[in-house]
């Protein structure tokens, strides 16, 4: 589906210049002299390069449909992860430099999405939350009340967060997978 170059949005896939292409970042600039432009920051969803491109209302990109199936992760080996399909029982190993960060809560059994580009992985959705516990948490400075103080804590997949005063160690919380930020305290 073509697309006018102003109307790239955040998140959506393009294809530009023989790649597949995210759009990371936008920014609409009007300057004085001259038409306005869309400046995207585009990442390739094959190899990771990042590239900044000027899109002028006239110009057209190629918006590109993933298709999404479910997965289940089996487990991780070295920097190589096993995901399994759902509904056929099949077994694909991705390199762990797909999911980035978020890679570190991947957790045995977890259902995940992919999305696939002409039955070729490109990316992998974990749940926005997932639930951990601290294994290491500072001791609170008292006097700092004042403000809303945050102090940090290491998780039992080795990421630190910033939690509230009162979470201790061995407190289960929920953390924002994408954010690596605290959420809230477990139920």
């Amino acid at each position: 589906m073509k697309i006018s170059g102003v109307d790239i949005r955040p998140g959506n896939i393009i294809e530009y210049e023989g790649g597949i292409w995210r759009a990371v970042k936008i920014q609409h600039t009007q300057p004085g002299k001259g038409g306005a432009y869309m400046q995207v920051e585009l990442k390739n969803l094959r190899d990771g390069r990042k590239n900044n491109v000027r899109f002028r209302s006239a110009e057209t990109v190629e918006r590109v449909r993933l298709d999404t199936k479910d997965f289940q992760f089996l487990f991780a080996e070295g920097d190589v992860l096993t995901f399994m399909d759902k509904e056929t029982y099949d077994q694909i190993t991705l390199p762990r430099d797909l999911l980035g960060d978020a890679a570190a809560f991947l957790q045995d059994g977890m259902d995940v999405v992919m999305e696939l580009y002409d039955e070729d992985p490109i990316n992998v959705q974990l749940p926005d939350t997932i639930e951990a516990t601290i294994v290491e948490a500072d001791a609170v400075v008292k006097g700092q009340t004042a403000s809303s103080s945050y102090k940090p804590a290491l998780l039992e997949n080795g990421v630190r967060v910033m939690v509230p005063p009162h979470i201790a160690s061995g407190t289960r919380i929920v953390v924002d997978v994408y954010e690596q930020t605290y959420v809230r305290r477990a139920d």
